[in-house]
């Protein structure tokens, strides 16, 4: 394996075992570990996890290699929240998942979310001074939390608060979001 901009970094990605974003998940997996980044998928379970197609339709699954309750965050440099509805609404809702993003943004490493991924952030109270979007219909949810402004654009990176977030807000904007992953991550 030659130099690789991302060698020697890891990534810890969670998910709920239904219902992430297939793009959200896959595209990042893919792009990262050909960067050279060690991407580890943490699941509620260790069952499958079925993925998305527009909150709808089945897409791939993906085996997760561990679980919430096992996984070590002080082993990943960067934590990565995809998006999909039903994932999202419930890994807010998973107390083991809520207390890994606490742990990333009390540690100062860098987290990043997309389209309904924030939700975790709002849960996790780790929103509160930031600048970041997300999938529109959470605009709401992250302004009544606390972040200094919602808005709308493909990708934001902010370094307020002690670490650094870096936010998306559809799989069309996924070019940019790793981009700024890539950066958070080499800059880390």
């Amino acid at each position: 394996m030659g130099d690789k901009p991302l060698n020697g970094h890891r990534v810890l990605t969670l998910v709920t075992n239904y219902g992430v974003e297939q793009d959200e998940l896959l595209v990042p997996l893919k792009r990262l570990r050909e960067d050279g980044a060690d991407v580890i998928v943490a699941a509620a379970t260790a069952d499958p996890v079925r993925t998305l197609v527009g909150d709808k339709d089945e897409g791939e699954t993906v085996r997760p290699d561990t679980t919430f309750d096992v996984v070590d965050p002080g082993d990943h440099q960067l934590l990565l929240l995809p998006g999909g509805t039903l994932n999202a609404d419930q890994l807010r809702l998973d107390g083991k998942a809520l207390a890994l993003v606490k742990a990333f943004a009390s540690s100062g490493r860098p987290i990043a979310a997309i389209c309904h991924g924030p939700w975790a952030l709002v849960e996790a109270d780790v929103v509160r001074g930031k600048t970041l979007t997300s999938y529109a219909s959470l605009r709401t949810d992250i302004r009544n939390a606390g972040a200094a402004s919602w808005v709308d654009e493909p990708v934001v990176s902010d370094t307020e608060g002690g670490y650094t977030l870096v936010t998306s807000r559809t799989p069309a904007d996924l070019d940019a979001f790793l981009d700024a992953i890539n950066k958070a991550l080499v800059a880390f």
